[in-house]
């Protein structure tokens, strides 16, 4: 065999190692909180050794990090501008689908939030990097639907409104788990996030964007 295909076949099988040890503490630490799981209980999921394990990663902090790296590549979509103050809304409301189906792909990272940024500086650093972009999306949907005339607001209520929604969509999936008494949240959960979200909003729109926020209420609100 070339000594070049034995090295794309060494590098393949290790791309395809790190792959399963993520999705399988991805499964874990969704399904029984981080702090609860170590690396002997995901070798152990993934019947390989630790010794296996620890070659690719060195410890459990190591895995958090990439799967946080995950979450940052998996969250970082930007909305649409759109002219049309109907559409801007359904845009808004479809960004915002989004955010909450990564948070909830990831959750044990908003579970367990304090504890972990506290331990681990970067995870911080990437956290509040991933909070200045959505802000800054959110402030800028905001400001395309104030020059449309579909929402009126200031600069400063702009800001409000911004941080105001990244504080609901970040802890809606918790409070709904606690309030529903159950683990399994659907795409329905996800949806009336969007709108819980979107009420926050609502205040401040006026004509069809309006109009067009109430016929979305009645998809979720029972």
């Amino acid at each position: 065999m070339p000594r070049g295909a034995a090295l794309d076949g060494n590098a393949l099988r290790t791309r395809r190692t790190v792959e399963r040890i993520l999705a399988e503490s991805l499964r874990l630490f969704n399904a029984l909180g981080e702090s609860n799981v170590t690396t002997g209980m995901i070798a152990g999921a993934l019947e390989i050794s630790p010794g296996n394990l620890y070659y690719h990663f060195r410890n459990k902090e190591r895995i958090v990090e990439a799967l946080f790296r995950q979450f940052e590549s998996r969250i970082d979509v930007d909305p649409r501008p759109s002219g049309d103050a109907a559409q801007a809304i359904e845009d808004l409301w479809l960004y915002l689908h989004l955010m909450l189906e990564a948070i909830w792909e990831y959750r044990f990272l908003y579970r367990n939030l304090d504890d972990l940024v506290a331990r681990n500086r970067k995870l911080r650093e990437v956290f509040n990097r991933i909070i200045d972009r959505k802000l800054a999306a959110v402030e800028s949907l905001c400001a395309d639907l104030v020059r449309s005339g579909a929402m009126k607001a200031s600069r400063g209520e702009i800001g409000a409104l911004g941080k105001n929604v990244l504080v609901v969509a970040t802890y809606w999936l918790n409070y709904q788990s606690i309030r529903e008494r159950r683990d399994d949240l659907s795409a329905a959960d996800l949806g009336q996030g969007a709108f819980q979200v979107l009420a926050i909003v609502a205040p401040y729109l006026q004509g069809a964007a309006r109009e067009h926020l109430g016929s979305l209420g009645e998809r979720y609100i029972d």
